[in-house]
């Protein structure tokens, strides 16, 4: 049985690996980094993780996962969003606190508890993020992402996710009226700044690039 930290590393390495939507490796100062933990403390349990088979690592080189640490990094994921999705819909959490609490729901061990809430859900497809829930057989589908910041000119769109999770984003981007679901309207890019003016939810608003960058468009 693997402790709480160890499952956090492997869920790291996961987040790294499907970045961007491509295969990729790890370093250990980005590891460090993603944990906010020392670059010699994150060699060591990398080290314990090696010895169990769920990473490949080799000192000063790239660290990614085997294939069974991917699908027990895969099903701690699952739990996380179930669990966010849960939270939301049913407990009335907004979508800045649920990455909270399902930090630690996410740990529980029960496969029969985790598989009841998902047919209690209604086998949902995507967390309140608009991230993928993988599959209770351990599928964990990729889905096109294209940032607001891609987004054409006159174009109406729908978000379908955001990039940063962090509560600070998530209550910025409500204010503004971004929620998953919402239809947004490209109306003008600044040159100067990459910033944007956009119509959501009815009312004419200017984003920065770097918020652009983090909302998901379909």
């Amino acid at each position: 049985m693997l402790s709480i930290t160890e499952e956090n590393y492997l869920k790291v390495l996961l987040h790294i690996s499907e970045e961007g939507n491509k295969q990729q490796e790890a370093g250990t100062n980005q590891i460090a980094a993603h944990l906010n933990v020392r670059p010699a403390t994150a060699t060591d349990m990398l080290k314990k993780l090696k010895e169990k088979g769920l990473v490949d690592y080799q000192k000063y080189g790239k660290i990614s996962l085997t294939d069974q640490g991917r699908t027990h990094a895969i099903a701690v994921v699952r739990k996380h969003r179930l669990w966010e999705t849960f939270l939301f819909d049913k407990l009335g959490f907004s979508w800045d606190e649920v990455h909270e609490v399902a930090e630690q729901l996410e740990h529980i061990k029960s496969e029969k508890l985790v598989e009841r809430l998902d047919k209690y859900l209604g086998f949902p497809q995507f967390d309140p993020h608009g991230d993928v829930i993988p599959s209770a057989d351990g599928e964990l589908l990729t889905k096109s992402r294209k940032t607001l910041a891609e987004g054409v000119i006159g174009q109406k769109t729908t978000v379908n996710g955001v990039r940063d999770n962090s509560p600070d984003f998530l209550q910025y981007a409500s204010n503004l009226g971004i929620a998953i679901g919402n239809t947004v309207n490209i109306i003008s890019r600044f040159d100067f700044d990459g910033s944007m003016e956009i119509i959501i939810d009815n009312k004419k608003v200017t984003i920065s690039q770097k918020v652009a960058e983090n909302i998901f468009i379909l």
